[in-house]
């Protein structure tokens, strides 16, 4: 996915070395169950304080769901970007399932 088609409300968006380093924390964190999937997921680390980073994708639609997160993981200085696609998120995680937000 082109960087001109993305929400400019993604902000801060990773570069693709940066997002191929971000998806290869995700399968390691995925195969040690360290990985919490979803919004309601992800908004439960962080409020518990348990979250060491957050992972959305940029390409999620309607984006509104899930930027209460950028808001929450400022508050408690927990570090989150915006990868460009759930797809590539889903797999890193090793599920069929096109996930927008990842808790670490």
């Amino acid at each position: 996915m082109s960087q001109e088609a993305v929400n400019p409300k993604a902000y801060p968006l990773a570069d693709a070395q940066l997002t191929l380093s971000i998806l290869e924390i995700i399968q390691q964190a995925a195969n040690y169950k360290q990985l919490k999937k979803g919004a309601n997921e992800a908004t439960k680390t962080l409020n518990r304080g348990i979250s060491e980073f957050v992972v959305m994708a940029a390409d999620t639609e309607p984006l509104e769901i899930l930027l209460h997160l950028p808001l929450l993981a400022e508050d408690k200085n927990v570090p989150y970007v915006f990868v460009p696609s759930k797809q590539a998120l889903g797999r890193a995680c090793y599920t069929m399932l096109s996930y927008t937000h990842f808790s670490v």
